[in-house]
């Protein structure tokens, strides 16, 4: 078991370190807000600890769970600190209406955040398309991922299994593109077709 560090003291960031502690590991929460993390630590308990924000994380994969809006000023403000690191971009980019992605035409959250980082860490994306109160209930859920660097993702893999999810590897991280509108489909689907926000995307592999 190892230290997950998570960037985000949000109800995804509580709904995937509840899922990480369950699971044997060890959750750092680092923040702007300190006694936001601080609190977020407390309610997880399992030995879970707080990261000074902007210092380099005690986990080897850290988590960005922050609004999108908030996620260049958070990769700013950690800079070299994520050197040799592989983050996590879970965000949804949405507007606040929720009708439309607010990323860079031809661009996703996931690369913009690659752009932003030193060279050596890796991006990875994954858990956007899971609603993090479904997240939360438990049970075996389908977690699509993208990314460029093979080993990266295979530790991703490995680490989403662990948390009792079935990691599936949809390609490159251009692909963070499509799952991100994957993203903005589950949100039009739960405000219209499905009337309800208790759903998630299942993969049949006959």
């Amino acid at each position: 078991m190892s230290t997950i560090s998570i960037i985000g003291s949000g109800k995804m960031a509580a709904a995937i370190a509840g899922r990480i502690v369950k699971a044997g590991h060890t959750v750092e929460v680092a923040s702007r807000n300190l006694a936001n993390a601080r609190a977020l630590a407390d309610q997880l308990g399992s030995g879970a600890t707080t990261g000074a924000y902007g210092s380099v994380p005690a986990g080897d994969i850290v988590i960005l769970a922050v609004p999108y809006k908030h996620a260049a000023a958070a990769l700013t403000n950690y800079g070299d600190a994520l050197s040799g690191k592989i983050i996590i971009d879970i965000t949804n980019p949405v507007a606040a209406d929720l009708s439309s992605l607010v990323t860079p035409s031809g661009s996703s959250s996931a690369q913009e955040t690659a752009k932003a980082l030193p060279a050596s860490s890796h991006v990875v994306k994954a858990f956007n398309t899971i609603f993090g109160h479904v997240l939360a209930k438990g049970g075996r859920l389908d977690a699509f991922i993208a990314g460029d660097d093979r080993q990266a993702k295979a530790r991703v893999s490995t680490f989403l299994d662990s948390l009792g999810l079935r990691p599936l590897d949809v390609g490159g991280l251009h692909m963070a593109q499509t799952l991100e509108s994957l993203g903005l489909m589950m949100i039009g689907l739960a405000k219209n077709g499905a009337g309800t926000w208790e759903l998630a995307l299942n993969v049949d592999i006959g």
